[in-house]
């Protein structure tokens, strides 16, 4: 299959899937098409709440796409390509409407920034957690400050240090990160529609007052996550990041 990102629309419900064959990784492209989406179901009337997803049963999204990610040669093109997380939790931040996250699967690097970016998230058991980056010699620098709001600086760094361990789904619930946890994905996907649904029937101007209030402290955002993109674009041209990015050519 192609890569999509897809925006469709049922009972005033916004149900937003991004896909890529390599396990969900997203490359740029992928990025600038979600992030687009999301604005777009922001402000379109029709939509009362929103629903962001990934195609496949296996994983969520295994984070920056490696293959473009050794092919970055200098600070410009680094700094560009660790933009585009950041512009895409940026946009869910600035999006006047709830976005609830459906979690099928593992979440790697950039896809926990996604999830923890979200205003409610509900998961399978199989959706354990993992920050890779300092194992080939990067951080999650751009994604740090939404999985900090949301599971506090204490677990974020516990995940960071231990770069190559998957947490367990009911480590992300007890963290903050899932609201609940499921058995499988049709008892997940039961639960989105359901809440998806009822929020539609809440008074729209209510929910976006309310999504403001839970983003309250955060206008610096824009400014703040592509300065730490900067950071990451320095470190991926590094002797020891390009060292460690040759398993992947």
């Amino acid at each position: 299959m192609q890569p999509y990102v897809t925006l469709n629309i049922k009972d005033e419900v916004g149900y937003i899937e991004f896909f890529h064959p390599e396990q969900n990784a997203m490359p740029t492209e992928n990025l600038k098409k979600l992030e687009k989406t999301i604005v777009e179901a922001g402000a379109n009337e029709v939509i009362k709440v929103i629903v962001l997803q990934s195609g496949g049963d296996r994983t969520f999204c295994a984070g920056a796409s490696f293959k473009e990610l050794v092919e970055i040669e200098n600070m410009e093109a680094g700094t560009q390509f660790f933009s585009g997380f950041a512009n895409v939790i940026n946009a869910i931040r600035l999006c006047p409407k709830l976005i609830i996250g459906r979690v099928q699967g593992k979440v790697v690097g950039g896809g926990v920034g996604l999830v923890a970016a979200t205003d409610y998230c509900l998961a399978t058991q199989f959706a354990s957690i993992k920050l890779s980056e300092l194992s080939i010699g990067i951080g999650p620098f751009v994604i740090e400050p939404a999985i900090s709001r949301k599971i506090g600086k204490a677990a974020m760094s516990q995940m960071t240090i231990n770069a190559e361990t998957f947490y367990g789904a009911q480590w992300a619930k007890e963290k903050g990160l899932y609201a609940r946890v499921y058995d499988s994905i049709e008892a997940l996907d039961e639960t989105v529609k359901t809440l998806a649904t009822k929020l539609s029937t809440y008074n729209p101007k209510a929910l976006q007052q309310i999504k403001q209030v839970f983003w309250e402290g955060t206008s610096h955002w824009d400014t703040l996550l592509l300065e730490r993109a900067k950071i990451s674009g320095k470190l991926v041209l590094s002797k020891f990041t390009k060292e460690r990015l040759k398993r992947f050519k």
